[in-house]
C-alpha cells in the first residue's frame, strides 16, 4: 500500500469542521429567513395601524397595549413594538461575513445601530414590564427579566470586546445578544412548534400560567444552551464534537423552518386578515 492510499483511506468522509461550519449557516439561513417573515407582519401589523392611528387594532393582539392616563407607558409600548421592526431587521445583516467583510463601514455602523436599538428596546421592556400590572405567572416575570438583562449584558460585553479588538470575543458576546434579542420571535416559534407536535392540543398552556406556556417563553435560553455547544465544539479539536454539534444545528434548522410556519398560521396571518 503505497503513502497516498493509505492517507486517502484514512482521510474522513466527513471534515468535522467543514460540516460544523455548514450546518451553522443553514440554521442562520433558516433563521434569517424566519425573522424576516417577523419583521414583514411588524411593519404590515404595527407599522400600518399606528400610521392609521387604530390603537384599538393593537391592543386586539397584545396584553396591557394602550391604557388610558398611561403616557409614559403607551410610548413605552408603542416604541418598542416599532423599534422591533429595526432591530429584527438589522441584526442578522451583522452576521453574514460578506457584508462583514467586504463593507466593513456599514458594518461597524449597522453595528452601532443594533447595539443602541437593542439597549433603548431592553430597558423600555424592563421598565413595561415593572411599571404595569403583570401578566402570567412569576415564572414568566423571571424568564423576561432574565431576557432583557442579559441583552444589556452582552451588548455592553460585545461592545467592550470590539473597543478592545478582540473580535473573536466581540463575536461570540454578539452571538449572544442576537439569541437575547430574538427572545419574542423565539417565543413565537416556540407556540408554533408546540402546537405542531401536539397536533394543536398544547396541553399545559393557560393564559401564560401553564408549564407549557413558561417551557415556551424559555425557548430563547434552550436556543442559547444551543449556541454555547456549538461555540465550544468551534473551539475544541474533538472531531466527534463537532459532528454532534453539526447534527444538533440541522436539527434546529428543521425547527425553526417548521415553528415560522406555524407561527405564522397562528399568529401572523391571521391577525393581518382580520
Amino acid at each position: 500500500m503505497t503513502d497516498s492510499a493509505a492517507t486517502t483511506r484514512s482521510r474522513p468522509l466527513i471534515d468535522p469542521r467543514k460540516a460544523l461550519s455548514f450546518a451553522g449557516a443553514v440554521w442562520f439561513v433558516t433563521a434569517a429567513i424566519g425573522q424576516l417573515a417577523f419583521v414583514l407582519y411588524i411593519a404590515a401589523f404595527y407599522y400600518v395601524s399606528t400610521f392609521q392611528g387604530d390603537f384599538a387594532r393593537m391592543d386586539s393582539r397584545v396584553i396591557h397595549g394602550f391604557i388610558n392616563g398611561d403616557l409614559l407607558g403607551n410610548a413605552l409600548f408603542l416604541s418598542h413594538v416599532l423599534l422591533a421592526f429595526w432591530i429584527t431587521a438589522s441584526g442578522p445583516m451583522q452576521f453574514i461575513p460578506q457584508v462583514r467583510n467586504r463593507f466593513r463601514t456599514f458594518h461597524r455602523w449597522n453595528g452601532r445601530f443594533y447595539l443602541t436599538v437593542a439597549l433603548l428596546t431592553s430597558s423600555g421592556a424592563l421598565m413595561l414590564t415593572y411599571l404595569r400590572p403583570h401578566f402570567g405567572s412569576p415564572a414568566l416575570l423571571f424568564v423576561n427579566t432574565a431576557d432583557g438583562v442579559l441583552i444589556i449584558a452582552f451588548g455592553c460585553l460585545a461592545l467592550r470586546a470590539a473597543l478592545k479588538r478582540r473580535f473573536d470575543d466581540h463575536r461570540r458576546w454578539a452571538l449572544r445578544m442576537f439569541i437575547a434579542v430574538s427572545g419574542v420571535w423565539f417565543f413565537r416559534l416556540g407556540y408554533g412548534f408546540y402546537f405542531f407536535i401536539t397536533a394543536g392540543e398544547m396541553p399545559g398552556s393557560h393564559n401564560l400560567s401553564g408549564p407549557a406556556d413558561i417551557a415556551v417563553a424559555s425557548t430563547w435560553i434552550f436556543a442559547l444552551a444551543g449556541l454555547e455547544f456549538y461555540l465550544l465544539a468551534q473551539r475544541r479539536r474533538s472531531g466527534a464534537i463537532k459532528l454532534v454539534a453539526a447534527a444538533m444545528a440541522i436539527a434546529a434548522a428543521g425547527a425553526v423552518l417548521v415553528s415560522s410556519y406555524f407561527a405564522a398560521h397562528m399568529f401572523w396571518l391571521p391577525t393581518l386578515a382580520a
